[in-house]
């Protein structure tokens, strides 16, 4: 067929194609069957994405007229037998797709020759040729779907017995009977009668797999088409039919194939004999059990993929109905369930799944003793297989139910032994176990109040707390995920579990009074709440609670003792809402009359906690006004609002027995130590004694008269359980709770009991450590009295004459108790955000003024200093008055100024900072670190210009607490949400810097890499000051150019080899600078040392390739096991890459980056194998885009070429040898030095060095030819060198001599070839005769500007190289190999260095 000579193919959407030929050829002129001709010889195309194109185009085409082009196709096929298989399985697999969607289409003769193709093509080559007879016997495969029949006529011709087949004439047979069953079942008699007597002749471990893998197709086939005799041509096939050969076959796979030391070959054959025992006989499979199940069991630890041995062991032991199972459990469990699942590997899970149904298999058969066995290994002491009877267990209770309901009694008492386990990757496991159970009725029964509970207390875990470093272990379970999990169990238990709501309601409410589950009350008021709410809407009965009854119960109000945790709403995980939900819920049960009160007021509180309605500020409401009383009281004392609430609570109980039992628990219980804790006692009894004050005071008679108050004499001295400390606090406990009896009893009653009752038994006790209590007491009537003068006054004005007396009063009784700095520092320690009234007192103060020095005076400056500017006036107004007297009280210079109210304009002044000694100094700075985080913004902000006014002015004399006080910011930046905070905290960090760089310097250096978010913010920080970046920039320059960028080391003690681990301050000082130029205004430094940075990143990078993390570092917050090698080492060098980036970009060269991001540069400075690529595609953008920025660059890397590391010698010469590409090396009179340069590296030891440097020579003759003839004796006394080159593991630096070559003689002069043409000649012509196409290649490129050169012609006869010359012109038909693609020239680093 005449055709057109196709130059050009043209790809124009929709597939459309336009062939070009001089003269251009409209398209429309083309018949489809030259596009069709034109598009199967562009099959080939280098490019992939080409040939899939043509590949479909031609499926288009075919589909069109699909037998005209698959002659087309076959006839392309036939034309051409030597065809390159790339290009020979393109169009067979084309035709493929034909006859898959166009088969009915098809013409029958066609078909037939397409069979007769399609097997000669798959069976030409008797060696295997995977891709090429892949994509024939998929052809037969495809036309096997509807012609069976004629397809088995020529795959049997070539299936003969006796006579071993083509491995792809099985693998077509096996692919058959798996795309169609019905078709190919028939054969498959005679098909296993002639390939029985071929599996001996097999030697070869292929042979063996592929007919192991046919035999496990034809079983899967025939399991197949008996599973649908229904939908079978013939339905009389039975098993029986093909026992006797698969049972043949069976023997010689498992006798002797099974044991092959190919592991591939292994699972196969195992595979396949799993499949062909389903088609045994019954007698003979019996028989073949008893060792077959350990032989395949055993392959577990001869092969690294599981899931095949688990899938062909289950259907194997559904067959084993009197096989011991003892052998399978030992081997099965320890290695396959305990084992850890990796859920990113489908395999590995698969495999997990497949163990487990096996367990469901041996449960139907065994299960007596394989529940006993798996209980059993509950208590055995390795920790996995502890987790894999778990699993077991769990799974047996989910898919053996009807095995199981008579082993409940039995696993709920072995589960016992779990529940205690220490590990929380067991207690995981066992709450699993437990979610099984619920929904399978095992909590209803005895003992399920136990697997509750231990759901319940896994509710109140405590967070995980680290001491140094987060565990690597991918399985690590901290106590945030299992009681996250626990939550998520026991909101399921209320919501999905139906039958459960019996037994949760009431048994929930008895945890939700003791402490230990007091971290568990959030999910605990949920889960209560939901199913209040379910019984109270359904009326159910047992809704309403007898408290009677319930024994465990404290009394009516031990719910609502936790429940007021409103009080504290965002603590413990926010249990306030919750809490009060479920007051309202429970709000019958607790009393009548507050189910109608707390209905209308709990939805507003809650509308508050969540922030969806207006601030609950209306004093009229009672139950704001107790709310807030409780909130001021838990202010104080956090332990005490509970004991409060308990008094609340009691001052309601008519029970007298109940009221006595719970005060004498009170009294015993409490931590008399803890001096809140002996508060909250003392006001809890001292409300009950409100509602009963006899059984009170009796009470705390008798406590007084307990032995525990008794003093052991004598030689029993020795022996006594209490010293005198205990015993002092415990009088300190009574005499308090005295107090507090005194201050709330009714007035009516108390007045005759003061001297009777109180006075009398705290003179038993009496000392004075105790005397402050004693005159309070003493002074109790004034006080009240003072309490009704206050509360006569009008409230719209604070400041009146009676208030102001009251207080100075109130102050004066205080005075002789205690000296004033001890009182004012109780008063502001208890809480620093006091509002106005609370304030009071203090201000009382400030006519006394002849008190000692504070030894705390920084700390109570540091905690009043932001109060000063508060929200609220009052606040403010009382923190100024408190500061200066404070200040006036230390010193005697300050007097009261009404009228100020600037803190910052007298507390730390110039003149008043300086009368803080340093001790005090120091104290009020990490006060203030503290005010950082306080919840009031403007007070927070207050914290930090004091803070940073502080460091300015008294910072320089603080360099021993430098380490720690960025440390406390450190801390602090991980809790700071107000910007403009951070942007002080910033500020601090850079003014601490200009004091003490070197401290600061080396204490951010040493934090653990990577370094966090703040630890990042604080390097950002040091970049504010462009002064300041340029010092610390050169210092780390400075420290990078000379510190060891990494160590070597083993391995391992088994490998011989050394792994390049990175060393950690070169590591975080790459980091330091990256982050400080992420600082806008770190410009002007980055700008003016812009030749250093980049020359020492550059050189950094370098000496990054190919080097992996210390071991002590995680940087990716995984298990590092779980990473690839490349990953590891990909990260130090990204570390330099991003740094060198970001260098560019704030020096303003975004015409440098943006080719680079283009071509994806920066991933390849970052691969060893493209390394070069990437530094070189760097040099060209600095080369066309930073010229004037370059000789300075040069000047910094000179001196580099002389390290002895071989990577940033690499690194450089490669730049170098780029930029020698570029005319602006000439042109910025740097040729001389990077020539110097490149000469000298011509002899360095690394093979890679002196390659590039022989390419950067070459290169001047494509930057600077000009130059060519001025260093022509170095040019080619450094290209002939290259080409002797003997230290040259595969021609590398020879390739470049030759390409160097060939680019100079280009310009070299006339004469200076015509000297040295016979010694070129006789350098090249070795080469001529290589057997290498990239040496002649290469060659040609050298010889034809030589012979360009040469005029006299009996030069070149004496080199018979070409056949002709002609006029004084030579014709090179050698020359056509130069048409070819130019031959990657791309080495990595490291390949070729010894």
């Amino acid at each position: 067929m005449n055709r057109p000579q196709v130059s050009h193919l043209c790809f124009t959407p929709p597939r459309l194609f336009c062939i070009f030929t001089p003269p251009c050829l409209p398209c429309c002129l083309l018949s489809p069957s030259e596009v069709t001709l034109a598009l199967l010889d562009s099959a080939n195309d280098k490019d992939p994405v080409v040939r899939e194109q043509v590949r479909k185009s031609i499926l288009t085409l075919g589909k069109q007229q699909p037998n005209k082009v698959l002659s087309m196709c076959q006839d392309y096929l036939v034309k051409h037998p030597k065809l390159v298989i790339g290009h020979r399985v393109v169009i067979l697999q084309t035709i493929e797709l034909i006859v898959k969607t166009k088969i009915d289409d098809i013409s029958y003769p066609k078909i037939k020759s397409i069979i007769s193709l399609a097997s000669d093509e798959m069976t030409r080559s008797k060696d295997v040729v995977p891709d090429w007879q892949q994509a024939a016997s998929n052809i037969l495969v495809a036309v096997g779907n509807k012609y069976i029949n004629d397809i088995m006529e020529e795959i049997l011709s070539k299936f003969q017995p006796g006579i071993l087949p083509h491995f792809f004439v099985v693998q077509t047979l096996a692919s058959l009977s798996e795309s169609n069953v019905y078709g190919m079942v028939p054969f498959l008699n005679a098909i296993l009668g002639t390939m029985l007597p071929m599996l001996g002749m097999a030697k070869q471990d292929n042979m063996k797999w592929v007919f192991s893998s046919a035999l496990s197709h034809f079983s899967e086939s025939i399991l197949e088409y008996l599973a649908n005799l229904d939908k079978a041509p013939d339905p009389t096939v039975r098993k029986d039919t093909f026992s006797s050969d698969i049972y043949a076959a069976y023997d010689i796979l498992y006798c002797s194939w099974l044991q092959s030391r190919e592991s591939k070959l292994r699972l196969t054959v195992a595979e396949a004999v799993g499949s062909m025992s389903h088609l045994m006989a019954h007698d003979k499979l019996e028989e073949q059990l008893p060792k077959l199940i350990p032989t395949i069991l055993s392959l577990y630890k001869k092969n690294t993929e599981h899931y095949v041995i688990s899938k062909v062991g289950r259907p194997l032991m559904t067959a084993a109905v009197n096989v011991p199972t003892c052998t399978v459990i030992v081997i099965l469990l320890p290695l396959q369930v305990c084992a850890p699942v990796d859920y990113s590997n489908p395999l590995t899970v698969k495999n997990h799944n497949e163990v487990l149904r096996c367990f469901s298999i041996l449960a139907n058969t065994f299960p007596d003793r394989l529940v006993m066995f798996v209980l059993q290994k509950l208590e055995n002491s390795n920790e996995r297989i502890r987790m894999g009877s778990l699993a077991v267990l769990r799974h047996l209770i989910n898919s053996s139910k009807s095995i199981m309901e008579t082993k409940k009694l039995l696993i709920l008492a072995s589960i016992r032994q779990p529940l205690a386990d220490h590990s929380n990757k067991v207690k995981k496991r066992v709450v699993q176990v437990i979610s099984a159970m619920a929904h399978h009725g095992y909590l209803e029964l005895e003992g399920g109040d136990l697997l509750v509970k231990f759901i319940i207390q896994h509710c109140a875990l405590p967070d995980t707390y680290y001491v140094r470093q987060r565990p690597s272990d991918p399985e690590e379970v901290t106590n945030e995920a299992l009681r996250s999990m626990c939550d998520n169990t026991l909101h399921l238990f209320t919501t999905t579990v139906g039958r459960l709501t019996d037994v949760l309601w009431p048994m929930l409410l008895y945890y939700l009074t003791p402490g230990q589950y007091s971290n568990a009350t959030t999910p605990l008021c949920k889960s209560l709440t939901l199913l209040g709410t379910k019984k109270r809407a359904s009326q159910e009965p047992n809704f309403n609670i007898d408290f009677n009854e319930q024994g465990r119960c404290l009394l009516e109000g031990a719910p609502f003792t936790r429940c007021v945790n409103g009080s504290f709403p965002f603590r413990s995980r926010g249990h306030g809402a919750p809490s009060l939900s479920l007051l309202n819920v429970i709000s019958p049960n607790i009393h009548p009359n507050a189910e109608t009160l707390w209905e209308k007021e709990i939805p507003a509180l809650l509308s508050y906690l969540e922030g969806k309605g207006p601030p609950l500020n209306d004093p009229r409401n009672i139950f704001y006004e107790l709310s807030r009383f409780l909130f001021l009281a838990s202010w104080l004392f956090p332990q005490g609002f509970l004991y409060r609430c308990v008094g609340v609570t009691l001052q309601q109980c008519s029970n007298k027995e109940v009221v006595q039992k719970q005060l004498q628990e009170i009294l015993i219980s409490a931590r008399h130590n803890d001096a809140m804790e002996r508060a909250g006692v003392a006001m809890g009894i001292g409300l009950c004694a409100s509602s009963h004050l006899d059984a009170t005071l009796a009470k705390l008679d008798d406590f007084g008269k307990s032995d525990a108050f008794k003093k052991a004499s004598g030689i029993f001295s020795l022996l006594k359980d209490k010293n005198d400390l205990d015993v002092e606090k415990m009088k300190s406990t009574l005499i308090l709770c005295y107090g507090y009896v005194a201050l709330h009893a009714p007035e009516d009653q108390i007045l005759s009991r003061i001297d009777s009752d109180i006075l009398r038994s705290i003179s038993k006790h009496f000392n004075t450590k105790v005397k402050m209590v004693l005159i309070v007491l003493t002074h109790l009537n004034i006080f009240l009295l003072l309490k009704d003068f206050i509360k006569a006054e009008p409230t719209d004005a604070m400041r009146t004459p009676v208030r102001h007396l009251v207080m100075t009063t109130c102050a004066n009784l205080m005075y002789p108790l205690m000296p004033r700095g001890v009182l004012v520092g109780c008063i502001l320690e208890q809480s620093p955000e006091m509002s106005a009234i609370d304030c009071q007192p203090v201000r009382s103060l400030i006519p006394l003024n002849n008190m000692v020095t504070f030894h705390n005076l920084g700390s109570l400056l540091g905690r009043l200093a932001p109060r000063c500017t508060d929200p609220n006036p009052l606040v403010r107004r009382a923190a100024i008055d408190c500061i200066y007297t404070l200040l006036y009280i230390h010193d005697q210079l300050i007097s009261p100024n009404d009228q100020l109210i600037s803190p910052s304009d007298q507390l730390i002044s110039p003149s008043d900072h300086k009368r803080l000694p340093q001790q005090q100094l120091n104290t009020l700075i990490f006060m203030l670190f503290e005010g950082l985080v306080d919840s009031q913004s403007n007070c927070s902000r207050a914290s930090s210009v004091l803070l940073n006014t502080l460091l300015k002015h008294r910072g320089a004399g603080l360099q021993d607490l430098v380490s720690e006080m960025l440390e406390v910011l450190h801390i602090r930046l991980q809790m700071i949400s107000e910007e403009q905070v951070k942007v002080s905290v910033a500020q601090s960090i850079l003014i601490l810097a200009t004091q003490h760089l070197q401290t600061v310097i080396n204490t951010l250096i040493s934090y653990p890499l990577p370094f966090d978010s703040w630890s990042c913010e604080m390097w950002i920080a040091l970049g504010a000051d462009s002064k300041l970046a340029s010092q610390i920039m050169e210092m780390l320059m400075e420290k990078l150019n000379i510190m060891v960028p990494y160590v070597d080391k083993k391995e391992s003690m088994m490998r011989g080899g050394l792994t390049k681990v990175a060393t950690s301050h070169p590591l975080a000082m790459t980091c330091a600078l990256k982050e400080m130029m992420l600082n806008g205004q770190s410009q002007d430094a980055v700008v003016s040392l812009f030749p250093q940075l980049f020359s020492s990143l550059l050189v950094r990078l370098g000496s990054s390739l190919g080097v992996t993390l210390p071991k002590d570092i995680n940087s990716f917050g995984t298990n590092r096991k779980s990473l690839t090698p490349l990953s590891v080492c990909s990260w130090v060098c990204r570390v330099a890459v991003e740094a060198l980036r970001i260098l560019l970009a704030r020096a303003q060269l975004d015409h440098v980056v943006k080719p680079l991001d283009q071509e994806g540069a920066w991933d390849k400075m970052k691969d060893p194998q493209q390394h070069i690529t990437g530094v070189t595609l760097l040099a060209r953008a600095m080369a066309k885009h930073a010229g004037p920025r370059l000789p300075a660059i040069v000047e910094c890397l000179c001196p580099c070429l002389n390290n002895i590391y071989e990577c940033q010698r690499v690194t450089i010469t490669a730049f170098f040898s780029e930029l020698l590409n570029h005319h602006v090396v000439t042109e910025l009179m740097m040729m001389d030095v990077l020539m110097n340069n490149m000469m000298e590296r011509i002899s360095d030891p690394c093979c890679t060095v002196r390659m590039l440097a022989v390419r950067g020579l070459g290169n001047i003759a494509v930057g600077s030819p000009e130059k060519v003839n001025k260093y022509a004796k170095e040019l080619l006394a450094a290209m002939s060198s290259g080409m002797e080159e003997k230290d040259d593991p595969g021609k590398r630096i020879t390739l470049e001599a030759m390409s160097g070559l060939s680019k100079v003689l280009l310009y070299l002069d006339k004469k200076n070839v015509q000297l040295l043409v016979v010694y070129i000649f006789m350098k090249i012509k070795p080469f001529l005769e290589s057997v290498s196409r990239a040496e002649r290649h290469f060659c040609c490129h050298g010889y034809h500007p030589a012979a360009s050169h040469c005029v006299n012609p009996g030069v070149l006869a004496k080199f018979p190289i070409w056949p002709s010359y002609h006029h004084g012109h030579l014709i090179i038909p050698s020359l056509l190999l130069a048409h070819s693609p130019p031959l990657p020239c791309n080495y990595s680093p490291g390949c070729c260095c010894k």
